[in-house]
C-alpha cells in the first residue's frame, strides 16, 4: 500500500506545514518521496513501451521539488501539499509534451499531460500546427473516448485573438490557450487501488496521439 502511504504523509503535511514537524518526520517523508520514485519510475517504464521518446528516462529528473519558494509569495508555508512528476523526453525541464502525475490528498489527485507554460516562440509553433492541421488536431480533442477521459482542453487563455489570427478563425479559441494541457481527476481510492498503475497507463495511451502532435509542432 505504498500509494496510501504517500496520501498519508501528505495529508500529515497539510496539518503541519512547517519546518519544525517536517524535520522531526523527516523518515516518512523519505520512505513517501522513495515510494513515489518508485510509482513514477514504473509509470516511465509502461509509457515508454507505447511511447519510446522516454525510454530511458529516469525518475529522479522528472520529480518536483517539495520545497516551495516563498521569495516573492504571499503564502510563506515552507512546502507543497502533492507529489508531482512531469514525465517528459530530457525530464521535467523538457520543452516537449509530457505526461503528468500530481498526488495530492482529498480528491485533488490527478493525471494529465501536454504542454504547459511552453516559451513564446513554442508556443506559436503549437498555434501554427492547429491552423495547418486543423482537421487532424480536431479529430484527436473530439474523439468520444478523449471527451469522457478529459472533457476540455485546460490552460490560461488570451481575452483576443493571438497576433496575426482572425476572430472568425474557425479554431480561434483553441488558438487562444496559452496552455495545452489534459486532465484526468481521480478520487484517493482510485490511487490506493492496486491496478492504479495498469489503469493510468491506459489514460496515458489515450495522450499520446495529442502529445504527438504537438511535439510534431515543436520537432
Amino acid at each position: 500500500m505504498e500509494n496510501a502511504h504517500v496520501l498519508g504523509f501528505l495529508t500529515q503535511l497539510s496539518l503541519n506545514n512547517n519546518r519544525e514537524w517536517f524535520e522531526a518526520n523527516r523518515d516518512n517523508y523519505e520512505t513517501a518521496r522513495n515510494f513515489f520514485v518508485e510509482l513514477v519510475q514504473e509509470l516511465i517504464n509502461g509509457i515508454a513501451l507505447f511511447d519510446p521518446g522516454i525510454s530511458g528516462l529516469q525518475a529522479k529528473k522528472c520529480i518536483f521539488r517539495l520545497h516551495r519558494d516563498v521569495r516573492f509569495s504571499k503564502n510563506k508555508s515552507p512546502y507543497k501539499l502533492n507529489f508531482g512528476a512531469s514525465m517528459s523526453e530530457g525530464g521535467k525541464k523538457s520543452i516537449f509534451p509530457s505526461y503528468y502525475i500530481h498526488l495530492q490528498p482529498g480528491g485533488q489527485c490527478f493525471i494529465g499531460g501536454g504542454l504547459y507554460h511552453p516559451e513564446a516562440e513554442n508556443l506559436k509553433r503549437v498555434r501554427q500546427e492547429i491552423d495547418y492541421n486543423s482537421d487532424h488536431f480536431i479529430s484527436i480533442i473530439e474523439d468520444a473516448s478523449f471527451k469522457k477521459l478529459f472533457g476540455d482542453i485546460w490552460g490560461d487563455r488570451l481575452k483576443r485573438p493571438p497576433k496575426g489570427y482572425p476572430e472568425d478563425h474557425p479554431q480561434i479559441e483553441y488558438l487562444k490557450f496559452k496552455d495545452y494541457v489534459l486532465l484526468h481527476n481521480l478520487n484517493d481510492d482510485e490511487i490506493i487501488d492496486k491496478d492504479f498503475v495498469k489503469k493510468s497507463l491506459k489514460v496515458y495511451t489515450r495522450i499520446k496521439p495529442f502529445n504527438d502532435f504537438i511535439r510534431a509542432a515543436l520537432s
